[in-house]
């Protein structure tokens, strides 16, 4: 088996490094070639992708892949992969068996709280949601069309080594929202790794919430580092009157409380269920 991950960065690199020694070869693209040494450690080829067009060499190593995750982001025109592929997919890629897309759980949209799961109607509300549910249609019908399972994973806040609450602490940047009644889920980058892994190696369709056990406030997520780091917790925010970007502000707009149990059902067992776990674990590895 041979993957190709389009965007190979946070959750791109460690999808890769946790599926080394099930796949002949790995490789992933990087809009700029300075990231090619840190593809290179983590054990992955890597291949430079603007959006715009693919390369010769890239060409060739497509006609090989039989597998591929497309984690680039939509732009203003869209999904940019879609455009170069989906009138020749098979001819692109004649070998091609399993295609993952890992979307966002944004596209369910607000729900004032409630729980959400698969079946849930998608309302998205954010252009960017909006976006990524349009990309998933368009993934849809072009896997349909060339009778090609398709695994879509709705991801919550991505975090794990590098990116989490203790770094905002080390930045001086730590801060304390509150807004009733919010709550997130989140998801540690290895458990998308895992879960990634399962659906491709076993060519595995469908929409899965790959998110954790337990959405919570976001504070009370900054005030459990806190206690970890044994500092005082920041001072609370209201957040009707923060002082945000509008993006950030936007994801306040979103509240629910999405479900994992169909990624379960197949028999997935997540390392981090929630925060807590995490940031005990993160702890115990990078700040003792």
């Amino acid at each position: 088996m041979r993957l190709m991950i389009f965007g190979a960065g946070f959750s791109g690199r460690t999808i890769g490094k946790h599926i080394q020694g099930n796949f002949q070869f790995i490789g992933g693209t990087t809009r700029q070639d300075k990231n090619f040494s840190q593809l290179r450690d983590d054990g992955i080829s890597p291949f430079q992708f603007t959006g715009e067009a693919f390369s010769d060499v890239l060409s060739q190593e497509l006609k090989d892949v039989t597998h591929i995750i497309q984690s680039i982001s939509p732009d203003k025109g869209g999904d940019p992969l879609l455009p170069l592929i989906s009138h020749k997919l098979l001819t692109l890629m004649p070998n091609l068996k399993w295609i993952g897309y890992l979307s966002t759980v944004g596209v369910y949209g607000n729900h004032d709280g409630e729980w959400v799961n698969e079946e849930t109607v998608c309302k998205p509300v954010s252009k960017r949601s909006i976006a990524r549910l349009d990309a998933e249609n368009a993934w849809t019908s072009l896997c349909n069309a060339n009778d090609l399972p398709l695994a879509i994973l709705r991801l919550s806040g991505i975090y794990g080594p590098g990116r989490n609450t203790f770094v905002n602490f080390e930045k001086g940047k730590a801060r304390r929202l509150v807004k009733e009644g919010q709550v997130f889920n989140r998801i540690f980058v290895d458990d998308i790794a895992r879960a990634a892994k399962l659906l491709m190696t076993q060519n595995i369709s469908g929409i899965f919430n790959i998110t954790d056990d337990e959405p919570a406030p976001p504070q009370d997520v900054v005030a459990y580092a806190a206690e970890l780091l044994g500092v005082g917790p920041p001072p609370e925010i209201d957040f009707q009157t923060a002082d945000l970007t509008p993006m950030a502000r936007s994801f306040y707009g979103e509240n629910k409380r999405v479900s994992n149990q169909k990624i379960k059902d197949l028999g997935f067992e997540f390392l981090q269920p929630n925060y807590r776990s995490a940031l005990a674990y993160l702890h115990g590895r990078y700040h003792t």
